[in-house]
């Protein structure tokens, strides 16, 4: 049984044990604790990470009566913890983290791999959200410089808005045919690399300038990929930082190192296709955006209102308050995608 003492600075959210109240006010300054962190469905513990979820649950070393709980009721796609056997059954079935690979290559068998340079959306079913993924060729003496040689853009129900294969702006020295699947065939004809970026471009800003871009409120679209830094980059495109949701560098996605993490559900074997790269990171993306998180009014720490209220951490102030007190006044370091909803 563990002493009220004991209780008093024990972290409320990843149950650390401090030794001194101050050691855990200074904890609860830096580790920015909040309700969007993945947490346990058993002990309420939070983790930085879904992986770190994972070892807890299932790990080497994992909390037993968690582990005990999560064999009969947990979802091993998700993590999350469901009312009964059954239920976890039925969920399972329907978890989007289960179905990122099925019935692919029969899709894209029935897609025959054709350009769809045209980007048609009308307005009134214009998507708010688009994923998208490059395949590359290489460039240079020794054919180790990435080069865009095709471009696939898809919508949250897995429709092609865009798919062209894309005309270097240099000589291809690489086709890596093993993993693109390019020939100089298909390179021959392609849209020029200036031609795609352009239209990449006005479909994502979709009639905004970019000084006016923002989250809410706006036209812009939101883009969802992995490693989109050096898409974009290879595109020699620009898109504000605050519209882009890159599945290699969302904290709860992350290694627990903070490595960045490789794409779940090896969609990277053999000839790596854009279309299922753009379809298993829109699904990663519409898990983490449809959590039920609590709704606060500055979820962000960086938030000005919030930064205003750093009072409430001075030492003295916060050590009269309790740990799930100290939790309340806590905010997140990083944008919850789940918040991309209530926009």
């Amino acid at each position: 049984m563990e002493s009220s003492e004991t209780l008093r600075n024990k972290c409320a959210a990843c149950y650390r044990q401090f030794n001194k109240l101050e050691h855990l006010v200074e904890h609860m300054k830096i580790s920015y604790h909040s309700g969007h962190e993945p947490t346990c469905g058993v002990c309420k513990k939070h983790c930085r990470s879904f992986e770190s979820l994972r070892e807890h649950l299932i790990g080497p070393l994992p909390k037993q009566e968690c582990k005990n709980i999560f064999s009969l009721r947990g979802c091993r796609f998700c993590m999350t913890i469901l009312e009964s056997p059954n239920s976890r059954r039925i969920h399972q079935e329907r978890c989007q983290f289960s179905s990122v690979n099925s019935g692919l290559t029969t899709r894209m068998a029935a897609l025959g791999l054709r350009d769809k340079a045209m980007i048609d959306y009308t307005s009134s079913r214009s998507p708010r959200v688009v994923a998208l993924s490059c395949k590359m060729v290489g460039g240079g003496s020794d054919g180790s410089l990435d080069l865009c040689a095709r471009v696939c853009i898809t919508d949250e129900s897995d429709n092609v808005i865009f798919h062209t294969y894309v005309k270097p702006s240099m000589a291809v020295t690489s086709y890596r045919y093993e993993t693109t699947g390019i020939r100089p065939e298909n390179l021959r004809d392609a849209m020029p690399l200036k031609q795609v970026q352009r239209k990449i471009q006005e479909f994502l800003c979709n009639g905004e300038p970019m000084w006016k871009i923002r989250p809410r409120g706006g036209k812009a679209r939101i883009l969802v990929g992995h490693g989109l830094d050096h898409d974009l980059d290879r595109l020699q495109l620009e898109y504000p930082s605050s519209m882009i949701r890159d599945t290699a560098k969302y904290p709860p996605l992350m290694k627990t190192s903070k490595l960045s993490n490789s794409l779940k559900y090896d969609v990277h074997f053999g000839i790596q296709d854009p279309y299922e790269d753009c379809v298993a990171t829109m699904r990663l993306y519409t898990r983490m955006r449809y959590q039920k998180h609590k709704i606060e009014a500055y979820p962000l720490a960086a938030d000005a209102q919030n930064r205003s209220n750093q009072v409430a951490w001075r030492q003295s102030e916060a050590e009269r308050m309790s740990p799930d007190e100290m939790l309340s006044i806590s905010r997140s370091d990083y944008y919850c995608w789940c918040l991309d909803s209530l926009a």
